[in-house]
């Protein structure tokens, strides 16, 4: 799937088949569904994908202490783009 497709998908009522936890957690987070994206964070916690996730969720929040607390643990720094850019950036690594 490309990155085009992904986007596509996001006026759909339901993720696609076949994505994997983590691009299901940034459709719903792209749809609006904060709450459905961090529990798929969650199911995770410590696996460095999961928290680098965890760490953007948080920082759309607008928690920078709890997001600094997730990034570290990704092993990545604070991300000082846009949270647009942040986001099409995960998904278009997840994706590759």
């Amino acid at each position: 799937m490309t990155f085009d497709q992904f986007t596509a998908t996001l006026d759909k009522p339901q993720p696609p088949a076949g994505l994997s936890p983590l691009l299901q957690a940034l459709w719903y987070d792209a749809q609006g569904n904060w709450e459905a994206a961090h529990n798929v964070a969650q199911t995770r916690e410590g696996e460095k994908s999961y928290d680098r996730i965890h760490a953007y969720l948080h920082r759309k929040e607008g928690d920078r202490f709890n997001a600094n607390y997730w990034y570290r643990r990704a092993g990545v720094s604070f991300f000082d783009g846009s949270l647009e850019e942040e986001w099409a950036i995960l998904v278009k690594q997840l994706l590759a």
